[in-house]
């Protein structure tokens, strides 16, 4: 295990990432069960930090960590020393405890569990997911083909017609295709070429109301995206709770 971790990790420059990345998955499970055991009022579990009757939402102490392990991660030079394991720790505690909160930071209203705070729980499976394609070394806008181009302007149009992809897949109102399609090219790629969903922005300028392209979209929304919708819905009650309202 030990062997695997110094050449996977330590070796291949990802010690930080691995270690915000495991931080952020334990700290994100430990305040979603904190929070359900607020919530169900139970006796011995700690409950609010309610210093002077006032609520300090976990919120505040993420962006405290946050700033403790940025701060001290831009001091540590050498990317595999254990000071700079600590710092992207700190920094995966602070970003999951602001992270499970974004929909309160958003919307500047307590609505934790409400259905607007749904977005918090969205925010936070993207982060996971595009933090282990990360893990698993599949770099962004294809930079590492980009970098590895012989000339300037291939690397260039490679890069920039990832970011085109992805762009248009996310006009067309597809945010979890479009932002792992930052990882995975062919992902947004068939996600720009095939039909926008009813309502996004790219459905609003491009198709007409009763056309045949908007017609094809909304039974594709019912066909296919509702039920996926309800499927990620059941998984954020399982692992989130679910809203009251």
């Amino acid at each position: 295990m030990w062997e695997w971790f110094a050449r996977e990790v330590a070796e291949a420059g990802k010690l930080r990432l691995f270690c915000f990345f495991v931080l952020f998955l334990c700290t994100f499970l430990f305040i979603r069960i904190s929070v359900r055991m607020i919530r169900k009022q139970v006796r011995w579990w700690p409950g609010n930090v309610t210093p002077g009757g006032m609520h300090i939402h976990h919120v505040v102490f993420g962006l405290v960590f946050m700033c403790l392990g940025g701060i001290g991660g831009l001091a540590v030079h050498d990317g595999r020393s254990f000071a700079a394991g600590v710092t992207a720790a700190l920094f995966g505690v602070g970003t999951a405890l602001v992270l499970d909160e974004f929909a309160l930071v958003l919307h500047l209203d307590d609505v934790y569990w409400t259905e607007q705070g749904r977005f918090s729980v969205d925010t936070v499976f993207m982060a996971i997911a595009l933090c282990g394609l990360g893990l698993v070394g599949v770099s962004p806008l294809e930079i590492g083909e980009a970098l590895a181009s012989d000339s300037l302007l291939d690397g260039g149009v490679i890069v920039g017609a990832n970011i085109l992809f992805a762009v248009i897949t996310l006009l067309k109102g597809k945010v979890w295709t479009g932002l792992v399609g930052i990882y995975l090219t062919p992902l947004a790629l068939v996600g720009a070429v095939r039909l926008g969903r009813p309502g996004s922005p790219w459905a609003r300028w491009r198709y007409r109301d009763g056309s045949r392209k908007l017609r094809r979209a909304e039974r594709r929304e019912q066909k296919i995206r509702e039920p996926v919708e309800r499927f990620k819905r059941t998984v954020q009650d399982l692992v989130a709770g679910r809203p009251t309202g």
